[in-house]
């Protein structure tokens, strides 16, 4: 689906909720410069409507990006991209990896402990690589 020259694909049959899927390929195109500093997103009700979601869930992943430093949203101006500062660059990136993870940990029926454990096993184990 391309909505004000944003191309978004959405997988209903996916474990991974949609918010997130929206979420990770905004973050993406932010990433790479397709979206840049001062870019405006979609309104949440033209997003929601133009990829069949419900309000919420695009409030939701912009709320993420915001978290991450990606976005600014202010009520009555919409939101906008941000230029990210290398520490919220690695900061954003480092909690998308972190999403991806905890989703192919859950599609494992992994426990937390045991998710946990392959991290920090991986930490320890990265100089040695």
């Amino acid at each position: 689906m391309t909505t004000n020259g944003i191309s978004i694909s959405l997988n209903q049959a996916s474990p991974v909720p949609a918010y997130e899927q929206l979420r990770s390929q905004l973050a993406d195109l932010i990433s790479v410069g397709r979206l840049s500093q001062g870019d405006r997103l979609p309104s949440v009700r033209q997003f929601a409507s133009d990829l069949g979601l419900a309000n919420n869930t695009v409030v939701r992943a912009y709320r993420e990006l915001e978290t991450a430093g990606l976005v600014k949203s202010r009520r009555g101006s919409g939101t906008q991209v941000i230029a990210p500062t290398a520490t919220t660059d690695v900061k954003a990136k480092l909690a998308e990896h972190a999403r991806s993870y905890a989703a192919a940990a859950k599609q494992l029926n992994a426990t937390h402990e045991e998710a946990l454990a392959a991290i920090r096993h991986a930490l320890a184990t990265r100089d040695a690589l």
